[in-house]
């Protein structure tokens, strides 16, 4: 064995002499052969104009830019092993030169015989002089870690040791015997399994070149060591990178060789089925490859993503896949204005950022993590924003404005799409999430998940009073506040409890008194509910549903006071024939209720013909519609009222009509 293992060295010494050698200026013949197997060693013969067409490797290959090399090498790299594009290279029955006797069979697998002597004298290269050097210098010097040779160089050794003790010597015997063997399948077979070590080479191939380039850049011994062994004959005056690249290219290439083999085998060849098979395993292996470096990609994508959030550690997960980020506004429920947002939307989770304005490091500060599970999306009907929809999650519930109809519905579609894989994989939530949810499911929340799932904050310029109390808000002594559990907008006396919510990791939150008693189950020492709603105390309608009519109407005249406000003018379809005039939309309690029964209604001035009154016994009520069309619907509708009339159903249509 040691005989053995001894003359397996000693060829492949000769093999490196032979590489050496074969860049010395004199032998012209020599150097052409192996230059153009080192750049084409699956093809014979090609137009020496042309040495490499990959994006630029003599360029991109440099040390000075290794950072660009292996993103753009290997994404060309995948694309072409991905569509076939290495089959395109080379194309089988090229001439082999006027006076060759030998079956093209043969000729193949010499052809492939030489190309793999030349890549062991490579892999010999890496392994043996860059690797042990740079591994010497390390432990000498203690200039840079061994580890992080070891990390560059991956597991090149072993697929060096492969290559030369193996997979070499089996294919020069081969070739020696085949007028008695003339078969390389079941070499091919044997061996073919191995090739999937490849993977973990391909894998770390982007992090060896960032190192690379790192302590080339730190550590003065380890530049000078790689740039001593560059300028030698043995490495061709190429860079480290470029030898680097060769294991990436290597299977591929074995892949297109065999193929031209098969095809030139006769019919009833001895070895056609060993060299399909082995055929396919080649292939299996390439894709293995060609998986590595998508996952390669993938993982780069979501560094880079994590970079721009600032690498916060329990946001950095690398089984974690981006599915969707973008800009969209967010609606305030303090603020006219919607405010710019990022939204960066995983298999997982949502997070909700704000651009930073000045980025050093981070470009985003991560707001708000919003878990898939249980995560509810929907559109919102809004006029006033249009394209919104609301995305109701556990830790919070966000109303999202997008730029368009589309870019809203596919936003929509990637939640949903989210979603539904975690139900698949969750047995815990069967039920379908989306759905056209409306206001009466919306109100579910406050007894079967109150607590449970943040709410939807009602907008504070969307109420005037408390949505408990029914007392006006004011700057100094009734201000507004959000009740944790419901959203609703009340003042400090109605919200001053204290719950634990299970959304907000059962820490205590500020909750309205309806929530308090629900969540907590104690009974409050003052009964507010006992006491008697009064005529104006109605909770305001929005929605055609619950009134015949409804819009915002200009109050005019002394009646309402100098400053001529504005008010949400309710009909309810419950009270047919009373007015009602609120402060804004959602309201519980309005400011003034008018009956309508025996009013004279007057439509129009010649000043403005938007205006409308209400007369009746020196009682005068000036209105004004924000268009004409509006206008004369409500002159119907308040006519009808006046004259008693009232929906005998559901199904009667409003005032107006």
């Amino acid at each position: 064995m040691e005989g053995e293992s001894k003359e397996k060295l000693a060829s492949v010494s000769n093999l490196v002499t032979v590489f050496e050698n074969s860049r010395i200026p004199g032998a012209a013949s020599r150097v052409s052969k192996l230059e153009i197997e080192h750049h084409h060693p699956g093809c014979r013969s090609p137009p020496p104009a042309e040495p490499l067409k990959e994006p630029n490797l003599g360029e991109t290959l440099r040390v000075s830019e290794p950072r660009m090399v292996s993103r753009k090498y290997l994404s060309s790299l995948k694309n072409k092993l991905s569509s076939g594009a290495w089959r395109k290279s080379c194309q089988p029955g090229t001439d082999p030169g006027p006076g060759t006797q030998e079956p093209e069979e043969k000729r193949i697998v010499q052809e492939l015989l030489e190309t793999e002597k030349a890549y062991v004298a490579r892999l010999h290269l890496l392994d043996q002089v860059f690797f042990q050097e740079l591994l010497r210098e390390a432990r000498s010097s203690k200039a840079f870690p061994e580890d992080v040779v070891r990390l560059i160089f991956s597991n090149i050794s072993s697929i060096y040791q492969f290559h030369a003790q193996f997979f070499l010597p089996e294919l020069q015997r081969r070739l020696d015997d085949w007028t008695a063997t003339p078969r390389i399948g079941d070499v091919i077979q044997k061996l073919a399994p191995f090739l999937k070590m490849y993977s973990e080479y391909v894998k770390n191939f982007e992090r060896a070149a960032e190192l690379l380039a790192t302590w080339t850049d730190k550590s003065a011994p380890f530049q000078e060591v790689i740039t001593r062994i560059q300028s030698s004959e043995a490495s061709g005056s190429l860079t480290l990178q470029h030898h680097m690249l060769e294991p990436v290219q290597r299977i591929p290439r074995y892949e297109l060789l065999l193929k031209e083999y098969v095809q030139k085998l006769p019919a009833q060849a001895p070895d056609r089925a060993d060299a399909q098979k082995a055929l396919d395993m080649i292939f299996s292996a390439a894709q293995h490859s060609n998986a590595a470096i998508s996952e390669m990609e993938r993982l780069q994508d979501l560094w880079e993503v994590y970079q721009r959030l600032g690498l916060e550690g329990d946001i950095v997960d690398p089984s974690n896949t981006l599915l969707r980020e973008g800009p969209v506004l967010k609606i305030s429920f303090r603020r006219s204005d919607p405010m710019e947002r990022y939204l960066f939307l995983f298999n997982n989770m949502l997070l909700y950022c704000i651009p930073k304005v000045i980025q050093v490091g981070a470009q985003f500060q991560v707001r708000t993590r919003i878990d898939v599970a249980g995560m509810k999306v929907r559109e919102l009907t809004d006029a006033e924003f249009p394209h919104s929809f609301l995305v109701s999650g556990k830790q919070r519930t966000l109303e999202l404005q997008a730029r368009s109809q589309e870019e809203m519905i596919s936003w929509m579609q990637a939640c949903q799409a989210a979603i539904d894989q975690i139900e698949k994989r969750n047995e815990t939530f069967k039920a379908a999430v989306q759905g056209p949810e409306g206001d009466a499911q919306e109100q579910e929340l406050q007894s079967e998940e109150l607590g449970l799932r943040a709410p939807q904050w009602v907008r504070d310029k969307m109420v005037t009073m408390c949505m408990r109390c029914r007392e006006p808000f004011n700057a100094l002594r009734r201000r507004r506040h959000h009740c944790r559990a419901c959203g609703f907008v009340v003042c400090a006396k109605c919200s001053d409890y204290r719950a634990e919510l299970k959304y907000d990791d059962n820490r205590p939150n500020r909750v309205c008194f309806h929530c308090y008693t629900f969540l907590t189950g104690n009974v409050l020492p003052e009964d507010r509910e006992d006491r008697r709603r009064g005529i104006l105390e109605k909770g305001s309608t929005t929605g055609s549903e619950q009134s015949l009519m409804c819009s915002f109407l200009q109050l005019v005249g002394d009646k309402w006071g100098k400053s001529s406000p504005r008010g949400w003018c309710v009909i309810p379809r419950d009270d047919p024939l009373v007015l009602y005039v609120y402060a804004a939309p959602q309201d519980m309690r309005a400011h003034t209720s008018i009956p309508l029964l025996g009013y004279q209604v007057t439509a129009g001035t010649q000043a403005d013909p938007r205006v409308f009154q209400l007369q009746q016994s020196g009682q005068l009520y000036t209105f004004k519609a924000e268009t004409e069309e509006l206008r004369d619907r409500w002159v119907k509708a308040m006519e009808r009222a006046a004259s008693g009339w009232s929906p005998r159903g559901p199904k009667d249509g409003d005032l107006s009509d």
